[in-house]
């Protein structure tokens, strides 16, 4: 198998510690159909420490091309986030990954 690691077009995203974001990843690009979706929560900013448990609620769903990942919420002022969508797209493992600044 064949890992690629890719990170997200839209560069740097910017949530508020108030705020409660579903993101949506569209693996269109690399094929269709993803299956084996895992998300994982890194706070950069304590030395990536995994926050999954803490900052993602619900569950990943897929339809189609679209995976939408659970909730992402609780997240400290001043911290940055990288989020990690692991899935597999014919046969190959591949993880795209996002960082998110948490701003008041």
């Amino acid at each position: 198998m064949n890992r690629k690691d890719l990170e997200v077009v839209e560069g740097l995203q910017y949530q508020g510690e108030n705020e409660a974001v579903t993101y949506s990843l569209t693996t269109t690009n690399w094929g269709s159909d993803p299956t084996g979706v895992t998300v994982t929560v890194e706070d950069l900013s304590n030395n990536e420490k995994n926050v999954t448990a803490t900052v993602a609620s619900g569950s990943t769903s897929v339809s189609g091309d679209v995976i939408t990942l659970p909730e992402i919420a609780s997240l400290t002022r001043g911290h940055r986030y990288r989020v990690r969508v692991a899935f597999t797209v014919s046969g190959n493992d591949l993880e795209a990954k996002a960082i998110v600044e948490c701003e008041p």
